[in-house]
């Protein structure tokens, strides 16, 4: 097995070798760069075609090599024969110039080893098309093995070689002599070409009508190569030495049989003894047989049976050849007609190109790509051509392969992308887009298709720019974001803006609304969305596009508009837009259902987001009641504080309405803690340093003294006041030390103890802040407060909601130090407006008004003596200034005892004590 691999090798490189010295020593080689072996043909098929450029132009061409190696067994003057026959081919086809002839692009070139020269593409001769497959390369090409000839092929190809016999016959008054496969070649288009006129014969009398033609008499013992074809030859030639163009003609019947029969000829002829063959084979065409040409289409049977006729008189001359039915088949006639179109003027041409869709699709892929197409795009030159060609092209680029495309359609069509004129062009690609976004390559995309698309956005003409905007959003997808995003976008919205034409102007609201999914979000709401805020104009269908675009980016799954961008800007400039004049009922009932649509979004949005605010807020301050409360056995007996916050809480609907409540707990709730907790944090810890400092300072102070002012007014209670203000405080604190005590965390560096008079519906002391609730008590500016006793039957008993205020370590520092001694009042003075006259609480007591409560004589003593401003009286019972989180004149429930519902009598004993604080109130207020 390796033995054999290396002979085959050696084989190849042997031949490769010898090739490549064999050009290389021929003066073609200068000009042009020579390829692989592709083909061979020519007479005796001893010509090599290689395939070749020319260096100075990359033109491609096929160079025909005949290599002197393969006569070297000849003599010598055979071998000039040879040559001299070879070169007289080449020289008369030189000579000739018709389009259904081989066209020579370099002529004949002789050196030492070989003659060449240089022709137009080529693909194969016919006879290696047809099996015939001597001196190819081996192993023979993959496209030569399998190519099949189709029917329009074979009609076109035997219909261009008639016309070139007449062309010979009737132009040049010349005989080919050798008509046969070997010496017709498929160019690269697939068109049928005549080469080989080394046996060609010319009138002797070319200026009469008949031409007269004058043969050699055929001689045995020449070499093949100096004699034509034997089987292709018509009788009388061999027979009667004799010959004209009808000559040729029975050669032509002969080519037909063989295309149809698979390379063979009608006779196999002996080449021994080639007169006594011919003789016979002249009874045979006397009484043709009808099974010779079975094969041969029925159509042109009988017209091959002529070709055939010994009588040359009787054979079909080349033009009447041209003219049969048999040819006249649509697709034939289809690349006739290309091959003359050099012929016809702009009219023809543009009804031809006008019907060629609909003969397109029954021509073969091969005939389309390769001889139409180029034909095609030999119109591009023409601009006026341009808009009936390019629907072809395009319909051809459709079934080609996305390599085919950037093969042999892309290069043409890269100059026609960039013409302006006329408009049709713009207007054909536009509606192709999805082919040439589909097939073309990224790079030519971005250089050559999206700038036409640009140029129609921007173009003068409304009908381009319409028809534009309404084909972009077939093939948006197709388009790379970026160019979509930084180029495509901003020419839609300057069109949109610039324009005059409402047509143009809604159908770039209609685009944009079409390709909306193809974008981001945040884009949209960031370009889009503020874009049409820009749009001047009012009219109804800008409107309704104005409505169409909010309407899909507020629904789309993948876009939505956030609630901030729905409240602050989409919902205003809706609503104005909503009451435009111009908007008939159905419109603007369509402008309200998007607007209600948005703002029942909104509202669940946000109420949502608001109720699990509310849920964490809740959910942390019972972990910091928790942590911070340690509750005795006798207090959880009673309602606590958290349940109390959960309450108000609910009747407010939020945690602003809490503030009061929990300031004046921890304001009746700040005595010493009891040794009832287990263990006390750090923090805790500090706040009992800090109340024993505090009360250490309290009982190192001096007593308080009453001045003896003579008071401006008294009554009957004035003297009894400071009694009964006591009197409380011992059964306030009486009851205290019953329920327990308790401890909270205290916001700030010292803890302010207030004795607390009797509360009002679970409205005690305020003033301080805790650890958990929103701070409140007195701010800088000072605490106004006014307060009204109110009939016990407008709270409905709400002093029970609240724990009885603890005041025991106070009250008993000061029963040790002053047990004897009237409270001074005179240190609240200060609480006072400084418009009024300064007195003692003595004096002013007396000329309390009924619906104002005097103010506690402990909060000088104890808290920041600061100018309060009495909160003018209205019709509420009570308002407090400086509370946070809106426990004012809105939020208060005050304001509406109807929403507070009866709390519960289960708890007796917590009614009991509310009961007897009741009655302090009643006595100290009347």
């Amino acid at each position: 097995m390796e033995s054999m691999l290396n002979k085959l090798k050696s084989t190849v490189t042997k031949v490769t070798a010898d090739m490549t010295s064999a050009v290389m020593g021929n003066p073609v080689t200068r000009e042009f760069e020579v390829g692989r072996h592709i083909a061979s043909g020519g007479p005796g098929m001893s010509w090599r075609i290689y395939n070749g450029t020319k260096k100075s132009t990359k033109q491609e061409v096929a160079v025909f090599v005949f290599d002197k190696k393969i006569i070297d067994r000849y003599q010598k003057f055979e071998k000039d024969q040879i040559i001299d026959s070879l070169k007289k081919g080449v020289q008369q086809l030189t000579r000739l110039r018709h389009p259904r002839l081989l066209t020579v692009q370099h002529p004949l070139e002789e050196s030492r080893d070989c003659l060449a020269f240089c022709t137009e593409p080529v693909f194969a001769s016919l006879a290696n098309v047809l099996g015939q497959w001597d001196n190819l390369p081996s192993p023979v090409p993959t496209d030569i093995k399998e190519y099949k000839l189709y029917d329009v092929e074979t009609k076109y190809g035997l219909l261009q070689v008639s016309e070139g016999l007449s062309f010979l016959h009737s132009g040049v008054k010349m005989v080919h002599g050798n008509l046969c496969p070997e010496n017709i070649i498929l160019n690269k288009s697939g068109a049928w070409k005549i080469m080989g006129f080394d046996f060609s014969i010319s009138s002797s009398n070319p200026s009469d009508a008949e031409p007269k033609y004058v043969c050699k008499e055929w001689d045995p013992n020449l070499s093949p190569l100096c004699l034509p074809n034997p089987e292709y030859v018509a009788p009388e030639y061999i027979l009667s030495v004799s010959c004209d163009a009808a000559s040729d003609m029975y050669s032509l019947g002969v080519l037909i049989h063989a295309v149809f029969n698979e390379g063979k000829p009608v006779f196999q002829v002996n080449k021994q003894d080639i007169f006594k063959s011919f003789s016979r084979q002249l009874d045979q065409l006397s009484h043709l047989s009808p099974g010779v040409l079975s094969q041969i289409p029925e159509e042109v049977r009988d017209h091959v049976k002529m070709l055939l006729n010994i009588t040359s008189n009787v054979r079909p001359d080349a033009d009447q050849m041209t003219k049969i039915p048999f040819f006249d088949d649509v697709g034939a006639m289809t690349l006739q007609y290309f091959d003359s179109l050099f012929q016809r003027d702009n009219l023809q041409k543009s009804q031809f190109y006008k019907g060629l869709p609909k003969v397109l699709p029954k021509l073969p892929k091969r005939v389309i790509i390769y001889r139409i197409l180029p034909a095609l795009a030999s119109e591009f030159v023409n601009p006026d051509m341009v808009p009936f060609v390019l629907p072809n092209v395009l319909l051809i680029a459709e079934e080609c392969t996305k390599e085919e495309y950037v093969r042999l359609v892309l290069p043409d069509l890269t100059p026609v992308f960039k013409q302006q004129e006329p408009v049709q062009i713009l207007l054909i690609f536009l509606q192709k887009m999805d082919l040439l976004l589909t097939k073309t390559p990224p790079e030519d995309i971005k250089n050559s298709v999206l700038p036409m698309v640009y140029r129609a956005v921007e173009a003068p003409s409304t009908q381009i720019q319409e028809l534009c905007l309404n084909i972009i959003p077939t093939f948006a997808n197709l388009i790379e974001y970026p160019s979509m995003k930084n180029a495509l976008i901003p020419r839609i919205k300057s069109a949109c803006l610039k324009t005059s034409s409402l047509a143009v102007r809604v159908n770039s609201l209609v685009c944009l609304g079409k390709i909306l999914e193809y974008l981001d979000k945040w884009y949209v709401i960031d370009e889009i969305l503020p874009f049409l805020q820009q749009i001047p104009s009012r009219e109804t269908a800008v409107l309704m596009g104005i409505l169409g675009i909010y309407k899909c980016t507020f629904t789309h799954k993948k876009l939505g508009i956030p609630k901030e961008h729905l409240a602050g800007k989409s919902l205003p400039h809706l609503v104005s837009l909503s009451i435009d004049n111009n908007l008939n009922l159905n419109q603007f009932n369509s402008f309200m259902a998007v607007i209600k649509e948005m703002l029942n979004r909104l509202e669940a949005e946000h109420k949502t987001k608001l109720e699990q605010l509310h849920a964490m807020q809740e959910q942390q301050r019972s972990l910091n009641i928790t942590n911070h409360m340690n509750q005795s056995e006798e207090t959880k007996n009673t309602p606590s504080p958290a349940t109390q916050v959960r309450d108000i809480d609910e009747i407010f609907g939020g945690s602003s309405g809490s503030a009061g409540v929990n300031g004046k707990e921890n304001g009746s709730s700040s005595t010493a803690s009891q040794p009832s907790r287990v263990s006390l944090t750090l923090e805790e810890k500090q706040r009992l340093a800090k109340e024993q400092e505090q009360a250490a300072k309290l009982r190192s102070q001096q007593p308080l003294a009453p001045q003896s002012i003579k008071p401006a007014t008294t009554t009957p209670q004035a003297k009894d006041l400071t009694n009964s203000l006591l009197n409380t405080m011992t059964s306030v604190n009486t009851l205290s030390l019953n329920s327990g005590t308790r401890t909270m965390p205290m916001q700030g560096a010292t803890i302010s103890t207030f004795p607390a008079g009797p509360t009002m519906g679970g409205m005690g002391t305020m003033g301080v802040s805790n650890g958990f609730n929103s701070p409140m008590g007195f701010q800088a500016g000072g605490m106004g407060m006014g307060m009204r006793p109110a009939a016990p039957g407008l709270y409905g008993g709400m002093a029970t909601t609240t724990s009885t205020p603890s005041f025991s370590a106070l009250t008993q520092n000061q029963s040790l130090n002053q047990p004897s001694k009237p409270t001074d009042m005179s240190a609240l003075d200060s609480l006072f407006t400084s418009s009024k006259p300064k007195v003692s609480m003595n004096q002013m007591a007396p000329k309390t008004a009924p619906g104002a409560t005097a103010p506690s004589p402990w909060i000088n003593q104890f808290g920041r003596g600061q100018p309060s401003q009495p909160a003018p009286m209205q019709a509420t019972p009570m308002g407090m200034a400086g509370v946070q989180g809106g426990f004012g004149m809105q939020a208060n429930p005050f304001f509406n005892p109807q929403n507070f519902s009866q709390p519960s009598t289960a708890n007796t004993g917590t009614m009991k004590q509310s009961a007897s604080v009741n009655n302090d109130l009643k006595d100290l207020f009347g």
